[in-house]
C-alpha cells in the first residue's frame, strides 16, 4: 500500500509498440495517383488549388518541420503552475507561517492555523458536495 506523498516520484515508462501495417497494393495506387496528379499539374490541366494546395510529391519526403516541437514540455493554462505544484507551494507557505507564528506567538498561532485549515477544508467539501447535488 502506497503512503500519500507531497512529492512525485518518477515512474518507469511502459513499453508501447504500435504496429504499422504495410499494404503494397494501396501504396502502389497512392504512388501512381501522385505521379498522375503531378503530370497533370505540369501540363496545366489540373490546378493544385482544386485539391487543397497539397503537393503529393512532398508526402514521401522527410518532414522535420515541427518534429522537435512535439517533444517539448507543455505549460499548463494556469500560468506555469500545475495543481500539484500549487498544493506544494501552499503547504510550504503554511509550514513557514506556522513555524514563525509558533516562535513569536506560541501555541495560539498553531491553533489559528489549524482552525483556518479546517474551515477551508469544510468550504471545499461544501462546494464539492453542492456541485454533486446539482447534477
Amino acid at each position: 500500500m502506497k503512503l500519500p506523498s507531497i512529492f512525485r516520484t518518477a515512474t518507469p515508462t511502459r513499453f508501447d509498440i504500435k504496429p504499422r501495417y504495410y499494404d503494397k497494393v494501396k501504396e502502389d495506387i497512392d504512388h501512381r495517383t501522385a505521379n498522375v496528379k503531378r503530370e497533370l499539374e505540369a501540363k496545366g490541366i489540373l490546378h493544385p488549388d482544386e485539391y487543397g494546395n497539397v503537393n503529393l510529391g512532398q508526402r514521401y519526403g522527410s518532414s522535420l518541420r515541427g518534429a522537435f516541437s512535439q517533444g517539448q514540455i507543455r505549460q499548463s493554462s494556469t500560468g506555469g503552475f500545475s495543481s500539484a505544484g500549487l498544493v506544494r507551494l501552499i503547504i510550504f507557505v503554511i509550514l513557514i507561517l506556522g513555524t514563525f507564528g509558533y516562535i513569536y506567538y506560541g501555541n495560539a498561532a498553531l491553533y489559528l492555523i489549524l482552525y483556518l485549515a479546517g474551515g477551508v477544508a469544510l468550504l471545499v467539501l461544501f462546494y464539492r458536495l453542492k456541485d454533486r447535488i446539482k447534477k
